[in-house]
């Protein structure tokens, strides 16, 4: 062998080259990931941040990382009254997404498992509700709640907001439902269950994680839902959005206040979110499968 092959460099295998790649490409993705993430956080922290910093040094420019934090903006809040806004929220978001999800599983079912005739038409339907601009409907809306005595009526809400989300929930359902095995059904109807204990017996503990994404999406939608409030409501069923514009006054804009706010109104969704994150991520997963 001669000196020149022993000093030349062998070539590196296939393989090694490629797990390489797929490690640089690994490591692209998770800093990119990470990267969006901070980038989308960011505005909550600062919101967060700014919650527990006196009005001065709210208004300050360039903006103050550093400060003594205080609980003064968040008496501020509580002083005005949050606490009648959280339980109109809290009322009409729950009750109006329990609304919906009782209308919307037989509304899947009959157009997944069962489907009745032209069921593409009924879906189409369903969706095409969602391209109306609601301030093209806000007129006979609101004279619709006026003759009926709903004006300033927190009820006038859970219906709006069931209507607004109830596409989604049937959508989303669905697709749930699709993923149910039909073994399982045959064999409740060869038990002789009925169609109420087939659908809250066996799809609904099957399709659980779909339900759970369906309702906090929900409760997302009607949670920050503010043309409704704003226009149908005034002091008694006015929501936390409603509250939130309160701190937009003819003075200026109360920066430390607002965000507390904002940091209250925030807590009860997180909350939610928390609980149900474990049926959350299943949900979104569940229904994008095949």
């Amino acid at each position: 062998m001669t000196a020149s092959a022993l000093t030349r460099p062998r070539p590196r295998p296939r393989g090694a080259s490629r797990k390489a790649k797929t490690w640089s490409a690994r490591v692209a993705w998770f800093v990119l990931v990470w990267v969006a993430a901070i980038a989308f956080f960011l505005p909550v922290l600062w919101m967060i941040l700014t919650a527990f910093k006196p009005e001065t040094a709210a208004y300050s420019y360039p903006p103050k990382w550093t400060f003594s934090p205080t609980l003064s903006e968040f008496r501020s809040v509580f002083s005005r009254g949050i606490a009648p806004f959280l339980e109109n929220s809290l009322f009409a978001t729950l009750v109006s997404t329990l609304l919906v999800l009782v209308l919307a599983l037989p509304a899947a079912y009959a157009l997944s498992i069962k489907p009745v005739g032209k069921w593409r038409d009924s879906l189409f339907f369903f969706i095409s509700t969602k391209m109306l601009p609601i301030v093209a409907a806000i007129v006979p809306i609101y004279i619709v709640a006026r003759d009926v005595h709903l004006l300033d009526n927190v009820y006038a809400l859970v219906l709006l907001y069931a209507a607004m989300n109830l596409p989604i929930a049937v959508w989303m359902l669905r697709s749930f439902m699709l993923e149910v095995p039909g073994e399982v059904l045959e064999a409740a109807r060869i038990d002789g269950a009925n169609l109420f204990r087939e659908l809250t017996r066996v799809i609904a503990p099957i399709i659980m994680p779909g339900i759970a994404a369906s309702a906090l999406i929900c409760i997302i939608f009607a949670w920050n839902e503010f043309f409704f409030a704003v226009n149908l409501t005034s002091t008694v069923a006015a929501t936390m959005p409603v509250f939130l514009v309160g701190f937009i006054t003819s003075e200026g804009l109360f920066w430390a206040q607002l965000s507390a706010a904002a940091t209250v109104a925030s807590v009860p969704i997180i909350i939610i979110g928390w609980i149900a994150q474990k049926q959350l991520v299943r949900g979104l997963s569940m229904g994008a499968l095949k």
